[in-house]
């Protein structure tokens, strides 16, 4: 069992933390936005400043699902100073909203430029067991369900079907004016993480939401984890 996963599940936990999230996708070769944890807000300057500014500064919790409406979330910010300023604050705002929560600590995270919105996902399905699915994100996902889907592990000619199959494609192509995406990086970005889920059968869900594409390169800017029950269902 992979170490990020045993960890979890010694801690009693059924999904991962954004930061182990993307420890276990980048260990994986899946290109994530640099995010680190702090427990102090010394911490969390020394993570900034090797990250580089500005950053994005996140509560850490299993226990908290919608961080920004709590005040766990801050973006655009630009120095050290900042960073201490903001480590209190989200502390203080936590603390007040969700007093019993079980807090990790800080995440600081690389402020990624805004690209394409894509979304990449994989959940077990009770008779093919594990598939991804790959999409525009925003409205497309959420109102036109323009998705795809692939039984894992792929291969790359399922990653290059599974990308151009959705009705939207056009607009990762470069219609209507928008920039063209780098869809090569989209299938590697695609087959990595159908590679990280085909080699930990403890994943049940896996969502990289949003992934920016770029006209050179992707990142996945957010991750979510869930972890399989010892019955092999969702916990």
């Amino acid at each position: 069992m992979n170490d990020i996963i045993a960890a979890a599940r010694a801690r009693g936990r059924s999904q991962l933390t954004e930061v182990e999230a993307k420890q276990l996708l980048s260990a994986g070769g899946v290109p994530v936005a640099d995010t680190r944890l702090a427990t102090t807000a010394d911490e969390a300057v020394s993570a900034a400043d090797a990250i580089g500014y500005p950053v994005v500064m996140k509560i850490v919790s299993p226990e908290i699902a919608h961080k920004s409406d709590i005040g766990g979330v801050v973006l655009g910010v630009e120095d050290a100073d900042g960073v201490r300023a903001t480590f209190a604050q989200i502390t203080d705002a936590v603390a007040k909203a969700a007093p019993n929560a079980d807090v990790d600590g800080i995440a600081v995270q690389a402020m990624v430029p805004q690209g394409t919105e894509v979304i990449v996902g994989g959940t077990t399905d009770p008779q093919f067991g594990p598939v991804m699915m790959f999409g525009l994100g925003g409205v497309f996902v959420e109102i036109l369900e323009d998705v795809s889907f692939r039984i894992v592990p792929l291969e790359q000619r399922d990653a290059h079907d599974l990308i151009r199959e959705i009705k939207g494609f056009p607009l990762l192509d470069g219609a209507r004016g928008q920039d063209k995406a780098d869809v090569a990086a989209l299938e590697q970005l695609v087959l990595k993480v159908s590679a990280v889920m085909d080699s930990n059968p403890d994943i049940a869900e896996l969502d990289l939401n949003p992934v920016f594409a770029y006209t050179d390169g992707a990142i996945a800017v957010d991750a979510h984890v869930v972890l399989s029950d010892v019955s092999g269902g969702t916990a």
